[in-house]
């Protein structure tokens, strides 16, 4: 007759279970269990152990999964059945057993294992009372115990007895004091896998994202960098392993940003993080906010405490691009960061201490700006330690083939369409076009020009917007106009009279319907800091 007992895990030990001393055992289960952190590493190096006490033929841990209505086997030793075939699925001794269960099957199995008893018995006897109990290859006498959890039952420790022996009453009450350490087991063994499934997750999107842009490592080779570039870079080099500040100073789009994120990567902050703040597009009233951060209720809407970009950039490299357009107030506060190395919140009254390097950018004139009362004297002294110029794509037309088949490979990558390279003419129109928005008009005229052709060709002629009937006379064909010896209207008087045309349409109005932001498409904030800066007065043009 089969026997199938259930014996309390807190049933003490009798005198007779002396011989085979449970603590020096379940010490041993506890250091494995810490020191391998996945089961299929520490079952199997725990299977002699535990066959040196108890007549042990398998050992195997087991997981519920509730979401999938399912059990399944984490980790198996021998990794053997006992006829010699091999065992599938996860290597280090695991074999892939998942066994779908019904609704009452689960239910029957989960008050099971909340009733925290041990189950003695056959193998057949026990499956037809408790299904999904065991994995299909366990035969024989078999000792069954749930693993303990603070929340819903998680797992099952099995032992099947070698061919022929069986487990008595002092093998059970030693099974009982051995279910915790592997309980602590399979939980180590869920957050490995946890934490390799965000991995997975975080590599995913980290490829999708480069094969989006066109890349194929976050810290690409610069294009140019051996060439006209070749001096930003040496200079950039000489500065990176220094814990200095740097100011980056070009015109807008010549590729500030991809200067301070080269010196970033070579510094010795390079794996800390790398954030970026526009300057100018924040609002005035939210600066503090922004960079220092604030307490909860530190004023209306502040629900919750916020950590400002001086804080998420601790020990990386804070990049401030446009930093000429920061109000005079918030200079004052930059330039106590920088002094002291701490911050308060917004609403805080304790200093926090900050370890960050700055990489400032700009394409303003800071010095006519220091003259003119508008940047602080002392605030440049701090952020130009040491400067770099980035020249203008203008200035370095020997990098423009570079940089064309660069961008023509990734739109069309990017677009899905049939990788084109410029021709000798293309590269010819490119050179000769005076790139008022440096590199990234480039990147803009060659996407369009892969737009344009459609995977058969690149359309670069169109593109740059000189095609033959768009020529303008005397204009050769092919090629841009010609630049003539009279004034030519500068880039921020044109942007000027395009803003103060919008507000015009706009009656003065900024923001909403119908405002000039909208009909520029800009963000409110970037308008704003745009007219602060050109010293436009939206109130001339608003009517009463």
């Amino acid at each position: 007759m089969i026997r199938i007992s259930s014996v309390s895990c807190a049933r003490p030990l009798s005198n007779a279970l002396a011989m085979i001393e449970p603590e020096p055992l379940r010490t041993e289960i506890w250091k494995e269990a810490c020191r391998h952190p996945e089961l299929a590493e520490a079952v199997p190096r725990l299977f002699p152990r535990l066959g040196a006490a108890l007549p042990l033929g398998v050992l195997a841990v087991r997981e519920l999964d509730l979401a999938r209505r399912s059990v399944e086997t984490l980790a198996i030793a021998p990794s053997e059945v006992e006829d010699g075939a091999q065992a599938s699925g996860r290597g280090g001794g695991a074999r892939a057993s998942r066994q779908e269960l019904g609704a009452d099957e689960l239910d029957a199995l989960l008050a099971w294992c909340r009733s925290g008893a041990l189950e003695h018995g056959t193998a057949a006897a026990l499956r037809r009372r408790l299904r999904g109990l065991l994995p299909d290859d366990v035969e024989g006498d078999v000792l069954v115990g749930p693993l303990p959890s603070d929340e819903e039952p998680r797992g099952v420790l099995v032992l099947g007895a070698r061919r022929g022996k069986r487990f008595d009453a002092a093998h059970e009450a030693l099974v009982s004091t051995l279910l915790e350490p592997f309980a602590a087991a399979l939980e180590n063994d869920r957050r490995v896998r946890a934490l390799s499934a965000v991995r997975e997750a975080a590599e995913a999107e980290r490829s999708a994202l480069l094969s989006r842009f066109g890349r194929t490592e976050i810290g690409d080779t610069i294009i140019g960098a051996s060439a006209g570039l070749r001096p930003v870079m040496e200079r950039a080099g000489l500065v990176a392993g220094l814990d200095v500040p740097v100011l980056v100073l070009g015109e807008t789009g010549s590729g500030k940003e991809v200067v301070a994120r080269a010196i970033h990567a070579r510094s010795r902050r390079n794996a800390g993080p790398f954030l970026r703040v526009n300057c100018g597009a924040i609002a005035p009233g939210l600066i503090d906010s922004e960079l220092f951060g604030h307490e909860r209720g530190s004023f209306t809407g502040a629900l919750a405490e916020r950590r400002g970009w001086f804080e998420r950039a601790d020990r990386g490299t804070l990049f401030l691009d446009e930093i000429g357009e920061l109000p005079a107030e918030a200079q004052v506060r930059l330039l106590r960061v920088l002094q002291d190395h701490t911050l308060e919140r917004v609403g805080g009254h304790r200093p926090i201490p900050v370890d960050v390097r700055i990489v400032a950018a700009t394409h303003r004139d800071l010095r006519s700006l220091i003259a003119a009362g508008r940047f602080r004297e002392d605030l440049w002294y701090r952020i130009a330690v040491f400067p770099i110029h980035l020249p203008a794509l203008r200035e370095h037309v020997e990098d423009i083939p570079a940089l064309a088949n660069h961008f023509a490979l990734r739109a069309a990558k990017r677009f899905g369409t049939t990788p084109r390279l410029p021709t000798p003419e293309d590269l010819a129109l490119l050179a000769s076009y005076p790139w008022p928005g440096n590199v990234r008009e480039l990147i803009a005229v060659l996407e369009r020009a892969v737009i344009l052709g459609d995977g058969a060709r690149l359309e670069v002629e169109t593109a740059l917007g000189a095609a033959p009937e768009a020529s303008p006379i005397g204009a050769p064909r092919g090629g841009a106009a010609p630049i003539s010896g009279e004034p030519f209207q500068s880039l921020d008087r044109a942007m000027a009279q395009h803003i103060e045309a919008a507000l015009a349409r706009a009656q003065g109005k900024i923001e909403g319907r119908g405002g000039a932001a909208a009909l520029l498409d800009i963000n409110p904030h970037t308008l704003r800091a745009r007219m602060r800066r050109l010293g436009i007065d939206w109130r001339r043009h608003r009517t009463s």
